[in-house]
């Protein structure tokens, strides 16, 4: 057992760090099965740490049957098979200390996998104690007992084999029955659990689903909300009256004993409930802020449903949100792509040339220098785009299989389903981390578990590590930047001001800290586009030149140019 990092670090430690998400089944195979594992990640660390970033952000690596890739788990305290042992975790727990590095674990806290143990022993014994650990019901007609719609389709209710007439509930798959959080006996199960993960040494976790533990009690059905006779189940199990009890509990519990950061997937928190979440005394060190990564559908579980957006809608949402955060007295976890969403470069540079490196790079300034504490998503920093499957069997991702069907039963032929999911599609994140041009991408030595994005071929690390003009340079100079013991006050503290919002494509804002203003300009167009007036100052940084210049008069920005300038 490593010693806990956090014991003598200030509370508010985790505010300057750089956070990478790894998809450990996507990051690097050790041992030629086709799947990433824990050694793989091991020998990645050399590669992150010349990156730059200070804590790993690791997606579920517990023992599970996979159904929804670890978001299912049947055992907490055991790493499967697949990924390793529990002494590989202790050797990357190490191994990254070593290195200046932290480990922020997955966890979930809102369901298990239907082969959990505490669901087996529900399922073969009524009366025993693991049958409160979940929700049961039992009505006296028979029927299912509401109308709510699972996360990914279909009645959130499942039947109990031989016991007719008795259902157990699940908020996403069936396969995930949901835990019961009225249940006290559970909550003290699942906070010893967090307190023996961080007693190994980790240095907090990111949340999954959190604001889905509290069911309204009532199990009321409500009005449908499609044709399928069923309403969207977070119209009763989404940020609930009464959450905020469990989570002030969880925090005094676990996390503020061990002054662990936490990052909770908090989809809900309407902007009024956000100093209640992540303010002084909130919740959480920090929760995500969705509210401009799904601008593309109006709702993030329906793709069909698409929204038109400009790049001024973009904008304003997103400098909305860190006026509000800025009152809020918190921070947001700051993303552009995670093991959720499809690639940043798809889905917000709309043009037909938007697969190059000049957007990408964009993107990467457009997020990092917003307040709050910036997130890279694994391939991120090599500009990696969506892929194109030609058949619904090519698809792993449960999520996308669930949205072809609903876009069959709302009228779309299979071609345009087909055309939905290859954009938004989780799979797109998920392909296998391209190392270097070899057969698997240096990857692994046999076929993957998942077909590797066949247009992110010539878009690798080796490709791109030792090339000043690349993307994963332009990354690295953000970090450096962003850690810069200079700025650090600015970064932090600093006030968001919008200068351009989004008209003719062009995003502006400066951060300002007493007598410190930087300027942060991204052009997200395939044009030239002029400045409004003359910008004079310091050239940072030039995400179209290897080499910025001491000082700069600016009048205007190339296509998908970005300046950051400090001005006097």
């Amino acid at each position: 057992m490593i010693t806990p990092p956090l014991a003598k670090q200030p509370a508010d430690w985790w505010k300057n760090e750089i956070i990478y998400e790894i998809y450990c089944r996507s990051f690097q195979d050790s041992n030629g099965d086709g799947i990433g594992d824990l050694q793989g990640i091991i020998s990645r660390l050399d590669y992150l740490q010349e990156l730059g970033v200070t804590a790993l952000w690791i997606a579920p690596v517990y023992r599970s049957p996979m159904v929804d890739m670890g978001y299912d788990i049947a055992a907490y305290q055991q790493i499967d098979p697949v990924y390793g042992t529990m002494a590989d975790m202790d050797e990357l727990l190490e191994q990254a200390q070593a290195r200046g590095i932290k480990i922020i674990m997955d966890m979930v806290l809102n369901h298990t996998s239907d082969q959990h143990p505490w669901f087996q022993a529900a399922l073969q014994d009524p009366t025993s104690k693991y049958r409160d650990y979940y929700v049961f019901q039992h009505p006296a007609n028979g029927q299912v007992p509401n109308n709510w719609r699972a996360t990914f389709g279909g009645s959130t209710w499942e039947p109990v084999p031989n016991e007719p007439g008795t259902y157990y509930f699940h908020t996403f798959a069936t396969e995930q029955p949901d835990l019961n959080w009225e249940n006290p006996a559970l909550r003290q199960e699942l906070y010893r659990i967090i307190n023996w993960w961080l007693d190994k040494g980790v240095a907090g976790f990111r949340l999954d689903a959190i604001t889905q533990l509290k069911k309204d009690q009532d199990w009321a059905s409500l009005p449908p909300d499609d044709d399928d006779g069923l309403v969207n189940v977070e119209r009763k199990g989404l940020n609930r009256p009464g959450l905020g009890q469990f989570l002030a509990e969880l925090k005094a519990a676990t996390f503020s004993k061990y002054n662990a950061v936490t990052i909770g997937e908090a989809y809900g928190v309407p902007l009024e409930q956000l100093e209640e979440f992540v303010g002084p005394g909130g919740y959480f060190s920090m929760i995500f802020d969705f509210s401009y990564l799904n601008i593309d559908v109006q709702d993030a579980n329906e793709w069909f449903k698409k929204n038109q957006w400009e790049v001024s809608d973009l904008a304003q949402t997103m400098f909305m949100s860190q006026q509000e955060i800025k009152k809020a007295r918190g921070y947001f976890a700051n993303v552009i792509e995670n093991h959720d969403q499809n690639r940043a470069v798809s889905k917000f540079i709309r043009t037909e040339d938007h697969d190059n490196p000049a957007a990408a790079k964009a993107l990467a300034a457009l997020y990092f220098f917003l307040a709050g504490i910036p997130v890279i998503y694994q391939g991120q920093e090599l500009g990696m785009t969506n892929f194109e499957r030609s058949d619904l069997q090519e698809f792993n991702d449960l999520s996308s299989i669930n949205n072809y069907q609903r876009a069959l039963a709302n009228g779309y032929r299979p071609n345009e389903a087909l055309k939905i999911i290859n954009f938004r599609s989780r799979d797109n994140a998920r392909v296998p981390m391209p190392w270097d041009q070899t057969k698997f991408g240096g990857f692994s030595t046999v076929t993957p578990w998942l077909a590797p994005a066949a247009n992110n071929v010539v878009r690798n690390v080796a490709q791109q590590r030792n090339d000043p003009a690349s993307v994963w340079s332009f990354y690295q100079k953000l970090i450096r930047l962003r850690q810069d013991s200079h700025w650090e006050a600015l970064w932090l503290e600093g006030e968001v001001v919008p200068v351009r919002t989004g008209e003719d494509e062009m995003i502006v804002y400066q951060r300002r800290l007493k007598q410190q203003t930087v300027q942060i300009m991204i052009n997200l167009s395939g044009k030239v586009q002029p400045l409004r007036q003359v910008v004079v100052g310091q050239l940072e940084l030039d995400s179209l030149a290897t080499n910025g210049k001491p000082a700069a008069e600016i009048r205007d920005l190339q296509p998908y140019q970005v300046l950051i300038v400090t001005i006097d």
